[in-house]
């Protein structure tokens, strides 16, 4: 099967740099996959992510969408209608007065009717649980009400998978608690930056640890979560019982 995304031999540095912040990194990722994506801050994650989208250009390999190589414009177009990311920081991606225009934007983008772009927003929200806050003014949501709005922003354009940088970052407990369930209800693929054990064990099946700008894919005997503390807990470990 060809999966949805292959990032082939990817390396990447910034510009003035002298170090490889991606180095030669294999990564696949399919419209059934739920994949963990670790490693140490600095390490690469966010911006291997942002190379997906198209938001930078690796300094060396190749991108492929459903098996074609992506390198132009109508290439990232293609794949941005099929692929949405939500971003760590909500106020990067809210920008619309209230939260309906924000939802209704991304369908309106790809060319629906105004009609149709407000029943699949105003749907969206209604499956989301969050319907009380369709005429809300964005600005003033909580941070918790901002992330799940940006997550409705990126379902109501109807993906086929998405990415989620940080999903759960400054969320309490209980909109953690509805973001898991929310996620583990969806029909799609997904691939979400986490630093949260817990989090990712109960949302993904399989993980990606960046490391030395390498990735390393892992399976599901990574993905645990437990009360201890011990030096280096944040890699992949197993325990003798």
């Amino acid at each position: 099967m060809v999966p949805l995304v292959q990032l082939q031999q990817v390396s990447f540095s910034y510009p003035g740099s002298n170090r490889l912040l991606l180095h030669e990194a294999d990564v696949s990722f399919d419209r059934s996959q739920r994949i963990g994506l670790i490693g140490a801050n600095g390490s690469g994650k966010t911006t291997l992510l942002h190379i997906i989208m198209g938001l930078l250009r690796p300094t060396a390999g190749t991108l492929f969408f459903k098996g074609r190589e992506v390198s132009g414009a109508e290439d990232f177009r293609l794949l941005r209608r099929s692929i949405g990311m939500v971003f760590q920081d909500a106020d990067d991606q809210l920008f619309s007065p209230t939260v309906l225009e924000d939802v209704a934007f991304g369908p309106l983008n790809f060319g629906l009717s105004q009609a149709e772009a407000l029943r699949i927003s105003h749907q969206t929200l209604a499956d989301l649980e969050l319907s009380k806050l369709t005429e809300r003014v964005t600005c003033h949501l909580s941070g918790g009400e901002k992330k799940l709005v940006s997550l409705a922003t990126i379902l109501s354009m109807q993906p086929e998978a998405m990415l989620l940088d940080e999903p759960t970052n400054n969320l309490d407990t209980a909109t953690k608690a509805r973001l898991i369930a929310i996620l583990k209800r969806l029909d799609i693929g997904y691939m979400i930056i986490s630093h949260d054990w817990d989090f990712l064990a109960e949302t993904c099946d399989e993980v990606y640890t960046l490391n030395e700008g390498r990735a390393v894919h892992s399976g599901t005997e990574c993905l645990h979560s437990h009360s201890h503390a011990h030096p280096w807990g944040d890699r992949p470990h197993g325990h003798d019982c």
